[in-house]
Protein backbone atom coordinates (compact mmCIF):
# COMPACT_ATOMS: atom_id res chain seq x y z
CA UNK A 1 0.00 0.00 0.00
CA UNK A 2 2.78 2.58 0.76
CA UNK A 3 4.29 1.92 -2.67
CA UNK A 4 0.91 2.53 -4.32
CA UNK A 5 0.51 5.81 -2.43
CA UNK A 6 3.95 6.90 -3.58
CA UNK A 7 3.00 5.95 -7.12
CA UNK A 8 -0.19 8.04 -6.95
CA UNK A 9 1.86 10.99 -5.67
CA UNK A 10 4.27 10.61 -8.58
CA UNK A 11 1.34 10.48 -11.00
CA UNK A 12 -0.18 13.64 -9.48
CA UNK A 13 3.11 15.56 -9.61
CA UNK A 14 3.95 14.40 -13.14
CA UNK A 15 0.49 15.23 -14.46
CA UNK A 16 0.61 18.70 -12.90
CA UNK A 17 4.04 19.45 -14.32
CA UNK A 18 3.08 18.03 -17.70
CA UNK A 19 0.01 20.24 -18.04
CA UNK A 20 1.92 23.27 -16.76
CA UNK A 21 4.43 22.80 -19.58
CA UNK A 22 1.73 22.84 -22.27
CA UNK A 23 0.60 25.92 -24.16
CA UNK A 24 -2.48 27.22 -22.28
CA UNK A 25 -5.89 26.74 -23.86
CA UNK A 26 -6.69 29.89 -25.80
CA UNK A 27 -3.07 31.07 -25.80
CA UNK A 28 -0.69 32.50 -23.21
CA UNK A 29 -2.19 35.99 -23.23
CA UNK A 30 -5.61 34.78 -22.12
CA UNK A 31 -4.18 33.48 -18.84
CA UNK A 32 -1.88 36.37 -17.96
CA UNK A 33 -2.76 38.46 -14.91
CA UNK A 34 -1.04 41.15 -12.86
CA UNK A 35 0.25 40.01 -9.47
CA UNK A 36 0.79 41.95 -6.25
CA UNK A 37 4.07 43.40 -7.60
CA UNK A 38 2.42 44.65 -10.77
CA UNK A 39 4.12 41.94 -12.85
CA UNK A 40 2.42 39.68 -15.41
CA UNK A 41 2.21 36.01 -14.43
CA UNK A 42 0.24 33.10 -15.82
CA UNK A 43 -2.79 31.51 -14.18
CA UNK A 44 -2.19 28.27 -16.08
CA UNK A 45 -0.77 26.77 -12.87
CA UNK A 46 -4.37 26.42 -11.68
CA UNK A 47 -5.63 24.02 -14.37
CA UNK A 48 -2.36 22.07 -14.02
CA UNK A 49 -3.06 21.59 -10.30
CA UNK A 50 -6.63 20.48 -11.05
CA UNK A 51 -5.48 17.84 -13.53
CA UNK A 52 -2.66 16.67 -11.25
CA UNK A 53 -4.94 16.37 -8.25
CA UNK A 54 -7.56 14.44 -10.21
CA UNK A 55 -4.89 12.12 -11.62
CA UNK A 56 -3.59 11.43 -8.12
CA UNK A 57 -7.06 10.71 -6.72
CA UNK A 58 -7.90 8.50 -9.71
CA UNK A 59 -4.87 6.31 -8.96
CA UNK A 60 -4.97 6.53 -5.14
CA UNK A 61 -5.15 3.16 -3.36
CA UNK A 62 -7.80 2.04 -0.90
CA UNK A 63 -10.73 4.17 -2.11
CA UNK A 64 -14.18 2.78 -2.77
CA UNK A 65 -15.73 3.71 -6.10
CA UNK A 66 -18.18 6.02 -4.31
CA UNK A 67 -15.46 7.92 -2.44
CA UNK A 68 -13.23 8.14 -5.52
CA UNK A 69 -16.03 9.48 -7.72
CA UNK A 70 -17.19 11.89 -5.02
CA UNK A 71 -13.71 13.35 -4.58
CA UNK A 72 -13.03 13.52 -8.31
CA UNK A 73 -16.32 15.27 -9.02
CA UNK A 74 -15.75 17.84 -6.26
CA UNK A 75 -12.18 18.65 -7.35
CA UNK A 76 -13.02 18.79 -11.06
CA UNK A 77 -16.13 20.94 -10.55
CA UNK A 78 -14.40 23.32 -8.12
CA UNK A 79 -11.44 23.68 -10.46
CA UNK A 80 -13.62 24.26 -13.53
CA UNK A 81 -15.76 26.84 -11.75
CA UNK A 82 -12.63 28.52 -10.41
CA UNK A 83 -11.17 28.68 -13.93
CA UNK A 84 -14.41 30.21 -15.18
CA UNK A 85 -14.14 32.93 -12.51
CA UNK A 86 -10.44 33.43 -13.30
CA UNK A 87 -11.17 34.06 -16.97
CA UNK A 88 -14.56 35.77 -16.85
CA UNK A 89 -14.58 37.36 -13.43
CA UNK A 90 -14.34 40.98 -12.37
CA UNK A 91 -12.34 42.27 -9.41
CA UNK A 92 -15.03 44.83 -8.54
CA UNK A 93 -16.91 42.32 -6.38
CA UNK A 94 -14.88 40.45 -3.77
CA UNK A 95 -15.47 37.98 -0.98
CA UNK A 96 -18.29 35.58 -0.27
CA UNK A 97 -20.39 38.38 1.20
CA UNK A 98 -19.87 40.55 -1.86
CA UNK A 99 -21.00 37.89 -4.31
CA UNK A 100 -23.99 36.87 -2.21
CA UNK A 101 -24.91 40.53 -1.87
CA UNK A 102 -24.83 40.87 -5.65
CA UNK A 103 -27.17 37.90 -5.93
CA UNK A 104 -29.62 39.53 -3.53
CA UNK A 105 -29.63 42.59 -5.78
CA UNK A 106 -30.36 40.41 -8.80
CA UNK A 107 -26.84 40.69 -10.22
CA UNK A 108 -25.32 37.36 -11.23
CA UNK A 109 -21.53 37.62 -11.08
CA UNK A 110 -19.08 34.91 -12.15
CA UNK A 111 -18.11 34.64 -8.49
CA UNK A 112 -21.73 34.02 -7.52
CA UNK A 113 -21.99 31.29 -10.16
CA UNK A 114 -18.85 29.75 -8.68
CA UNK A 115 -20.16 29.93 -5.09
CA UNK A 116 -23.47 28.28 -5.99
CA UNK A 117 -21.82 25.71 -8.25
CA UNK A 118 -19.20 24.71 -5.68
CA UNK A 119 -21.92 24.48 -3.05
CA UNK A 120 -23.97 22.10 -5.17
CA UNK A 121 -20.95 20.00 -6.18
CA UNK A 122 -19.96 19.82 -2.52
CA UNK A 123 -23.37 18.46 -1.58
CA UNK A 124 -23.16 15.81 -4.30
CA UNK A 125 -19.71 14.84 -3.04
CA UNK A 126 -20.95 14.76 0.56
CA UNK A 127 -23.56 12.15 -0.33
CA UNK A 128 -20.94 10.01 -2.06
CA UNK A 129 -18.32 10.41 0.67
CA UNK A 130 -20.68 9.56 3.56
CA UNK A 131 -22.69 6.91 1.75
CA UNK A 132 -25.32 5.16 3.91
CA UNK A 133 -24.86 7.79 6.64
CA UNK A 134 -27.63 10.05 8.01
CA UNK A 135 -28.68 12.93 5.80
CA UNK A 136 -27.34 15.54 8.22
CA UNK A 137 -23.88 13.95 8.03
CA UNK A 138 -23.96 14.04 4.26
CA UNK A 139 -25.06 17.67 4.36
CA UNK A 140 -22.25 18.55 6.81
CA UNK A 141 -19.74 16.68 4.68
CA UNK A 142 -20.86 18.55 1.57
CA UNK A 143 -20.64 21.87 3.38
CA UNK A 144 -17.12 21.01 4.54
CA UNK A 145 -16.02 20.25 0.97
CA UNK A 146 -17.52 23.48 -0.41
CA UNK A 147 -16.36 25.59 2.52
CA UNK A 148 -12.81 24.26 2.29
CA UNK A 149 -12.71 25.02 -1.43
CA UNK A 150 -13.62 28.63 -0.69
CA UNK A 151 -11.33 28.95 2.34
CA UNK A 152 -8.11 27.90 0.59
CA UNK A 153 -8.87 30.47 -2.10
CA UNK A 154 -8.90 33.17 0.58
CA UNK A 155 -5.24 32.38 1.33
CA UNK A 156 -4.14 32.69 -2.30
CA UNK A 157 -3.06 36.32 -2.05
CA UNK A 158 0.72 35.89 -2.03
CA UNK A 159 3.06 33.47 -3.84
CA UNK A 160 3.12 30.03 -2.25
CA UNK A 161 0.75 30.92 0.58
CA UNK A 162 -2.12 28.66 -0.45
CA UNK A 163 0.21 25.70 -0.98
CA UNK A 164 1.75 26.20 2.46
CA UNK A 165 -1.73 26.42 4.01
CA UNK A 166 -2.76 23.19 2.26
CA UNK A 167 0.42 21.45 3.40
CA UNK A 168 -0.14 22.46 7.04
CA UNK A 169 -3.81 21.49 6.95
CA UNK A 170 -3.17 18.20 5.18
CA UNK A 171 -0.14 17.10 7.19
CA UNK A 172 -2.17 15.30 9.91
CA UNK A 173 -3.89 13.14 7.28
CA UNK A 174 -0.60 12.58 5.45
CA UNK A 175 1.08 11.03 8.48
CA UNK A 176 -1.99 8.95 9.27
CA UNK A 177 -3.37 6.02 7.35
CA UNK A 178 -6.34 4.96 5.27
CA UNK A 179 -8.68 6.86 2.99
CA UNK A 180 -7.83 10.36 4.23
CA UNK A 181 -4.15 9.86 3.54
CA UNK A 182 -4.83 8.45 0.07
CA UNK A 183 -6.98 11.43 -0.89
CA UNK A 184 -4.80 14.17 0.57
CA UNK A 185 -1.62 12.86 -1.07
CA UNK A 186 -2.86 14.00 -4.49
CA UNK A 187 -3.36 17.75 -3.84
CA UNK A 188 -0.15 17.95 -1.82
CA UNK A 189 1.91 16.29 -4.56
CA UNK A 190 0.36 18.36 -7.36
CA UNK A 191 0.75 21.68 -5.57
CA UNK A 192 4.28 20.96 -4.32
CA UNK A 193 5.37 20.02 -7.84
CA UNK A 194 4.48 23.53 -9.03
CA UNK A 195 5.50 25.43 -5.89
CA UNK A 196 8.90 26.59 -7.28
CA UNK A 197 7.23 28.47 -10.12
CA UNK A 198 4.68 29.94 -7.70
CA UNK A 199 7.37 31.16 -5.28
CA UNK A 200 9.44 32.56 -8.14
CA UNK A 201 6.31 34.42 -9.30
CA UNK A 202 6.35 32.92 -12.76
CA UNK A 203 2.86 31.50 -12.21
CA UNK A 204 -0.02 31.53 -9.76
CA UNK A 205 -2.77 29.04 -9.08
CA UNK A 206 -5.71 31.44 -9.12
CA UNK A 207 -9.20 30.34 -8.19
CA UNK A 208 -8.96 27.16 -10.28
CA UNK A 209 -6.05 25.73 -8.34
CA UNK A 210 -6.99 27.06 -4.91
CA UNK A 211 -10.61 25.90 -5.13
CA UNK A 212 -9.54 22.44 -6.31
CA UNK A 213 -6.97 22.05 -3.54
CA UNK A 214 -9.48 23.13 -0.91
CA UNK A 215 -12.12 20.76 -2.25
CA UNK A 216 -9.65 17.87 -2.11
CA UNK A 217 -8.76 18.66 1.50
CA UNK A 218 -12.43 18.92 2.37
CA UNK A 219 -13.07 15.54 0.76
CA UNK A 220 -10.29 13.94 2.79
CA UNK A 221 -11.87 15.20 6.00
CA UNK A 222 -15.44 14.50 4.94
CA UNK A 223 -14.62 10.89 4.08
CA UNK A 224 -13.01 9.88 7.38
CA UNK A 225 -13.78 12.25 10.25
CA UNK A 226 -16.02 10.98 13.05
CA UNK A 227 -19.25 12.89 13.59
CA UNK A 228 -18.00 15.29 16.25
CA UNK A 229 -14.76 15.98 14.42
CA UNK A 230 -16.70 16.56 11.19
CA UNK A 231 -18.88 19.12 12.94
CA UNK A 232 -15.83 20.74 14.53
CA UNK A 233 -13.97 20.97 11.21
CA UNK A 234 -17.01 22.51 9.53
CA UNK A 235 -17.38 25.00 12.38
CA UNK A 236 -13.73 26.04 12.03
CA UNK A 237 -14.04 26.52 8.27
CA UNK A 238 -17.20 28.61 8.69
CA UNK A 239 -15.61 30.69 11.47
CA UNK A 240 -12.49 31.45 9.41
CA UNK A 241 -14.58 32.31 6.36
CA UNK A 242 -16.73 34.74 8.33
CA UNK A 243 -13.63 36.19 9.99
CA UNK A 244 -12.08 36.85 6.57
CA UNK A 245 -14.94 39.23 5.77
CA UNK A 246 -13.76 41.50 8.60
CA UNK A 247 -10.08 40.71 9.13
CA UNK A 248 -7.25 40.69 6.59
CA UNK A 249 -5.40 37.37 6.72
CA UNK A 250 -2.39 39.11 5.15
CA UNK A 251 -2.32 41.68 7.95
CA UNK A 252 -2.52 38.96 10.60
CA UNK A 253 0.28 36.95 9.01
CA UNK A 254 2.54 39.97 8.57
CA UNK A 255 2.03 41.09 12.18
CA UNK A 256 2.87 37.68 13.69
CA UNK A 257 6.66 36.97 13.58
CA UNK A 258 6.56 33.17 13.23
CA UNK A 259 3.75 33.23 10.68
CA UNK A 260 5.42 36.08 8.79
CA UNK A 261 8.63 34.07 8.42
CA UNK A 262 6.76 30.96 7.31
CA UNK A 263 4.67 32.96 4.85
CA UNK A 264 7.77 34.58 3.32
CA UNK A 265 9.90 31.42 3.24
CA UNK A 266 11.18 30.72 -0.29
CA UNK A 267 9.53 33.80 -1.75
CA UNK A 268 11.30 36.59 -3.59
CA UNK A 269 12.15 39.39 -1.13
CA UNK A 270 10.09 42.55 -1.25
CA UNK A 271 12.12 45.22 -3.06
Amino acid sequence: MPARRVASAVVAAAAARGVAALTPVGGQQRWLRTNHRGESVTLWQGPAIVVGTCAGIATAPGLTSSVRLGALSAVAASGALGAFDDLAGSTSTKGLGGHLGSLRRGEVTSGAVKVVGIGLSGLVAGVALRRRRPAWEQLAAGALVAGSANLVNLFDLRPGRATKAVLLAGAPALVGAGVGRSIVTAPLAASMALLPGDLAERSMMGDAGANALGAALGCAGAAVLPRRSLAGALGLVVALTLLSERVSFTRVLESTPVLRELDAFGRRPVS
